[in-house]
């Protein structure tokens, strides 16, 4: 044999193999026996035999609030048109931020920032307490961070306001500041040639955010290419809405985003021929649902048939059509709207409602079908005959889908006048079946000032509206004062600017509610329709138990 191996010719026979094998097993199990016997003992409470250990409650501290407010108009590009006298931006909207806190309790004041979405700056402060804030001059999107009371989440709101007063984007585009979401849906504008949309998105999160979007007609669901939008961190990003859906007479859109949570809002614009027929900021309402309710639907005198009457917009986002019924409350109660009882609805398809022919006052509308739905309503306001018009500019503003029942804080842009629309809502299927719905209002001053309290009553299937400086001096109607709170005199009123609703919740009949905000021109009332900003709730307390198996003491 070559090589130095050395072969064993006598190797253990299989008897021996198989009790070797068996002899090391055994000793494995044994092994593994004593270590789990070791850990389990150990892990077991002394005294214990696995039974089970009282849960101790944990508190959630409130978090940061967040409210993201829109930018400055996005201006018109100029068509060519040449002659000066019709210029689309004769005049440079005049953009500020209002932010205000409110303090319903003595030891939950929080503290506020408003800065730049990139928050490379901040541009106003609010103290503890109770404060209010005016950023003027804003160049671009801006962010509201509130730190928690000391038992409670902050209870803050801000509005982005732009003012134009002649050119393409005559109007008050002005809307609340949003919380972040990951899906919105937004009902209003169009991409027809008289109209402009652009969808905008901000980013005030610290990850980026892609973004999906959905977008119906009144044909039906837009045929996208399905592009994805990414929006980085501290960024904005814009979408020419006609760029992906030309020539939609009615628009719905539908924001998805992943990633991050971005604010979203549509600016909507439409001239007749040379002549402004009104901008405003379309913003998100509530998800579809079977039922839909409108605050703040304050209509002007129009006849049946006007085209620029008031509307109430209506999908069926799904693939089953469904028949919807409208009851408008106003402020003796439901008023009939002729062919609202049946509003057949084609799924995918936009509709609007006309509004043409109401009595001039402020509605709630509510919306109930038998398939998930979404609505808004545009209300308008018709102006004068310019020099250079053939026909009066129409001012018009968008109002969302709200939830009912929830408090929220509303800041009341800088230089309007702020009317408070409230509705009452039975949770029946009648929504003005026989109830009534109770809350009190604070009305609120600059540096934390509270000029007024009132409480408010009001009867199902009924709508409130009241200016908001007559509340705070003590002369408007219906809701009561508060004797703990003394109204502060007329002539030392500098403004309301803020209202705090509290609800009475666990009520068959709940509130619902909007501010109507309004600047008084030459050629007509600009206005804007704002939903409260809702204040967060507070968490729960969490329960955690022990558990015997981890050892945790």
């Amino acid at each position: 044999m070559s090589g130095g191996g050395v072969i064993d010719a006598t190797g253990p026979t299989r008897t021996q193999v198989w009790l070797g094998r068996t002899a090391r097993a055994a000793s494995g199990l044994a092994v593994l026996g004593l270590t789990a016997a070791i850990v389990a003992g150990a892990r077991l409470p002394e005294g214990t035999s696995g039974t089970s250990v009282p849960p101790a409650q944990i508190s959630v501290p409130a978090s940061v609030s967040t409210l993201v407010c829109a930018g400055p108009l996005i201006q018109p590009d100029d068509t060519g048109r040449g002659d000066s006298a019709f210029d689309p931006t004769p005049v440079d909207p005049v953009t500020t931020v209002t932010a205000v806190t409110s303090v319903p309790d003595a030891d939950g004041g929080s503290a506020a920032v408003v800065g730049s979405l990139d928050r490379s700056s901040a541009t106003g402060t609010l103290d503890a307490g109770g404060d209010s804030a005016v950023v003027t001059g804003v160049a671009g999107p801006q962010v509201v961070r509130a730190e928690p009371g000391a038992a409670a989440p902050a209870r803050v709101a801000a509005t982005s306001a732009g003012l134009v007063t002649a050119g393409d984007l005559r109007g008050l585009s002005a809307a609340s500041c949003q919380q972040p979401t990951a899906d919105a849906w937004l009902l209003g504008g169009a991409t027809d040639l008289s109209s402009t949309a652009q969808l905008v998105l901000d980013n005030a999160g610290s990850t980026p955010a892609e973004i999906t979007l959905e977008l119906w007609g009144p044909s039906g669901p837009v045929d996208l290419t399905g592009e994805r939008y990414l929006v980085a961190p501290g960024a904005s990003r814009m979408v020419v809405l006609g760029g992906i859906a030309a020539e939609q007479r009615r628009l719905a859109v539908h924001v998805s985003a992943t990633g991050g949570r971005v604010g979203v809002h549509v600016q909507d614009s439409a001239i007749d021929g040379f002549t402004p027929a009104g901008t405003d900021l379309v913003v998100p309402g509530a998800a579809p649902a079977r039922r839909q309710v409108v605050p703040g639907v304050s209509v002007s005198a129009s006849a049946v048939g006007d085209v620029t009457a008031s509307a109430l917009r209506l999908l069926v986002p799904g693939t089953v059509g469904t028949t919807a019924r409208v009851t408008l409350l106003g402020p003796g109660g439901v008023t009939e709207l002729p062919g609202a009882d049946e509003v057949v609805l084609v799924p995918g398809e936009v509709t609007d409602v006309p509004l043409g022919g109401l009595p001039a006052g402020a509605y709630t509308a509510v919306v109930d079908a038998g398939e998930p739905v979404v609505a808004s309503a545009v209300v308008t306001r018709t102006g004068a005959v310019g020099e250079l018009d053939d026909v009066p500019s129409v001012e018009r503003a968008w109002a969302a889908s709200t939830a009912v029942g929830r408090s929220g804080v509303v800041a009341v842009p800088t230089g309007t006048l702020g009317t408070l629309v409230v509705g009452a809502v039975s949770s029946d299927a009648d929504p003005s079946a026989d109830g009534v719905a109770t809350g009190s209002v604070r009305l609120l001053g600059a540096d934390g000032v509270v000029l007024a309290e009132r409480s408010l009553r009001l009867d199902a299937g009924t709508t409130g509206a009241w200016s908001v400086d007559d509340l705070a001096t003590g002369t408007g109607a219906i809701v009561a004062p508060d004797p703990a709170v003394v109204p502060v005199p007329p002539a030392t009123l500098a403004g309301v600017v803020g209202v705090d609703l509290v609800t009475d919740e666990g009520s068959t009949v709940a509130l619902v509610w909007a501010l109507v905000a309004a600047v008084d021109q030459p050629d007509g009332v600009l206005v804007s329709v704002l939903d409260p900003v809702p204040v967060p709730r507070l968490t729960a307390d969490v329960a955690v138990r022990e558990d015997p198996r981890l050892g945790t003491r």
